[in-house]
């Protein structure tokens, strides 16, 4: 398959099953936002800087490693090595995934009393807890089959575990609504862990139903695990610390909204309202330039040297153009649908305000996907890593510092400046690796 053609074909199948996705979270989060109140959000919500740290720990960067490693193995014809690095993917993954499961059921108590400075979180944090084993196997399934270049599963995937948490919840809410019981926003918290078991099964289906290659020189798992680890440990490392500094910030803003005078509940309404609905708005069109940022990586890695030199700058102008073009149309329309967005859809007109300053980092924010995946992909982790623990540096000055004096619209402006610094060092970093 040609490179074109990959990346195209790749692009539209993750596209439409972003946007459906989007689509679907969209009246999903309408849903959840009419449903419970917006401090039960803000606690639902607060707990998503421990989960994806835990995911960060044990999946992520393996993810990503598997990813490079497949694909430069299948470019060398070399399938039994690349099925090798699978199965070291999966036994690193699940043990560490277990651990961490253990580990946040056991400390649960301590986590919110002491770090989130909310105890209700405790049982959302035991419950959301079991999701990692299956969300470990469905990373690292994804993994193997974008290094192949096949993009059914990852998107498959995607799109089944969005349908069957959204129904799982539904239906627990409606059960409920039924009973003497109040419903509460736990329910959320077990559809995230019913739709990680289900799409965990599909992933198992997938993989007995692909097998292993045939070749005559099999390889085990165990000597597949040295490179794996040597290839993830500095991407693992980085998301770990990134993370760490990224449930920093999401956990000092309710504080910091506090100290500019918001009591407990008023702070979590405001959290919940940016992080559970206006980002999510912003996000939404972002389903096209993470497809892109997907494709790219694999493809990237990919390359041998000497067409890296010539294709690579070429195919670099044309996505960054495509996603600059994309993120001023977005900005021109959150600009002037922020209004009707969070009044007739939300019924939550505090997030207007949000979505309007939010829309200024639509260009910055959906070229920097895909660059930072290029960036990955030429195996300059260390140096992404770098940009992102600076620029959320930035972000965290913001909340210590602006939310106090001049509340979330602070955060806003810092959000803002991290983007442009991300984007200024990315394109920096690309035009001293074209030289």
């Amino acid at each position: 398959m040609s490179q074109k053609h990959f990346l195209l074909k790749g692009t539209f199948i993750l596209t439409v099953v972003g946007i459906l996705t989007r689509v679907m979270g969209f009246f999903y989060r309408i849903f959840l936002s009419r449903s419970f109140p917006a401090e039960e959000i803000g606690l639902y919500q607060l707990i998503f800087p421990v989960y994806t740290l835990a995911y960060a720990a044990t999946s992520a960067g393996i993810e990503t490693a598997l990813a490079r490693l497949v694909a430069a193995s299948s470019a060398k014809k070399q399938s039994a090595k690349a099925y090798s690095y699978l199965k070291a993917a999966l036994l690193c993954s699940l043990f560490l995934s277990i651990c961490c499961l253990f580990l946040l059921q056991k400390n649960a108590v301590f986590l919110t009393t002491v770090i989130l400075g909310d105890p209700r979180c405790a049982s959302l944090i035991f419950l959301i807890a079991y999701a990692l084993p299956f969300a470990a196997l469905h990373s690292c399934s994804c993994g193997y089959f974008l290094g192949l270049k096949q993009i059914r599963l990852p998107a498959l995937s995607q799109l089944f575990e969005q349908l069957v948490r959204i129904f799982f919840v539904i239906f627990l809410y409606t059960a409920d609504a039924h009973t003497a019981f109040t419903p509460s926003v736990a329910i959320a918290v077990l559809g995230i862990v019913g739709g990680e078991i289900a799409v965990a099964f599909l992933c198992i289906h997938k993989l007995r139903t692909a097998g292993q290659p045939l070749s005559p020189h099999r390889e085990p798992a165990l000597s597949a695990v040295p490179p794996l680890l040597f290839s993830a440990l500095p991407l693992t490392a980085s998301r770990v610390l990134l993370n760490l500094f990224q449930s920093l910030e999401a956990i000092s803003i309710p504080l910091a909204l506090q100290k500019y005078g918001m009591s407990i509940s008023a702070s979590l309404s405001t959290y919940g309202i940016l992080t559970g609905i206006a980002l999510p708005c912003i996000l939404f069109p972002s389903a096209l330039t993470n497809s892109i940022s997907t494709m790219l990586l694999p493809e990237v890695a990919s390359m041998p040297d000497a067409q890296k030199k010539h294709a690579l700058p070429q195919l670099l102008r044309k996505v960054i153009f495509f996603c600059l073009f994309l993120g001023f149309a977005c900005l021109l329309f959150f600009f002037t649908a922020s209004g009707f967005i969070s009044r007739r859809i939300f019924h939550t007109p505090e997030a207007g305000n949000y979505i309007l300053t939010l829309a200024f980092i639509c260009p910055f924010l959906y070229s920097n996907t895909a660059l930072i995946s290029v960036l990955n992909g030429l195996d300059l982790a260390g140096k992404t890593f770098l940009i992102n623990l600076f620029t959320l540096a930035v972000r965290i000055c913001g909340v210590l510092f602006l939310i106090p004096q001049f509340g979330i619209l602070g955060y806003l402006w810092a959000l803002l400046a991290s983007q442009l610094l991300t984007f200024g060092c990315c394109m920096f970093l690309l035009i001293k690796q074209g030289r």
